[in-house]
């Protein structure tokens, strides 16, 4: 049986590329070194590189211009902040402040850490008033709530001293899943640091968020919380932060905080 051959596929037409010039904004490479990617040169020789990218389109012209509070840009693959007005904090939280802006009994809270800041902020997810370490405090509504969304499962380290010698079993036991009152929980990581005398010093790494859910855990499997710091979240991690001072992400902290969440 013969057929007929087919011929050529008939030429599709090319797509032109998107135009992503918005005459009535700033100039893409004044808002590059704005953004602390470097030098107004360093940031023209980026673009004519083919390495920055507006709205998923490669720029290479010098003269585009973006509106900062719209426009999605990437340098390398990396997200950049181009809007100043927003900010994004490390915060070590000490002991015995409570995750709010405000506490009606009286208690320590975030208010007297960020009074003098001109921006509005707002913490992301909590921590229980015992437990200290990293919050994150931000203005950016969008990457608050991508962070804070369940479906992201952006992972969280603590270090928590517990009482009693840790087993291997127990590390088991944990990423296996164990059930509490409102649901099972696997962790992600468990280690055990160091074990002295009475007590031993272990690392865990959970995506869950609700509450009081390590100190829970530890309970669950006999090993009772006695202090609790949650040292990273997502790729932001503490480091030497002294507890009740913040930071700002540098803008590689940030572009991989909001690739984490897909901004």
């Amino acid at each position: 049986m013969t057929g007929r051959h087919a011929g050529p596929p008939p030429d599709r037409p090319r797509e032109e590329p998107r135009d992503v010039h918005d005459p009535e904004g700033v100039r893409l490479q004044k808002l590059l070194a704005g953004a602390g990617v470097g030098s107004r040169r360093a940031c023209e020789e980026l673009i004519a590189a083919g390495r920055v990218t507006v709205d998923g389109v490669v720029v290479r012209e010098l003269g585009v211009r973006v509106d900062p509070r719209r426009a999605v840009v990437h340098v390398d693959g990396q997200r950049v902040q181009l809007d100043t007005s927003l900010v994004t904090f490390a915060f070590n939280k000490p002991a015995g402040v409570v995750s709010t802006m405000s506490d009606e009994r009286g208690r320590p809270s975030l208010a007297q850490y960020v009074a003098d800041r001109p921006e509005r902020l707002f913490h992301v997810g909590r921590l229980d008033a015992e437990t200290e370490g990293l919050l994150l405090l931000t203005n950016d509504g969008e990457l608050a709530n991508r962070l804070a969304h369940p479906s992201h499962g952006v992972r969280k380290t603590y270090l928590a001293t517990v009482r009693g010698r840790v087993r291997p079993a127990v590390g088991v036991r944990l990423r296996a899943g164990v059930t509490l009152e409102d649901g099972p929980v696997e962790v992600d990581a468990f280690r055990v640091i160091d074990t002295t005398g009475r007590q031993s010093l272990v690392e865990i790494v959970l995506h869950e968020g609700r509450n009081r859910i390590v100190r829970r855990l530890m309970d669950e499997v006999g090993h009772p919380v006695e202090r609790l710091v949650r040292t990273q979240v997502g790729p932001i991690r503490l480091g030497s932060l002294r507890p009740g001072t913040m930071r700002e992400l540098t803008r590689k902290e940030l572009g991989a905080l909001m690739a984490e969440v897909g901004l």
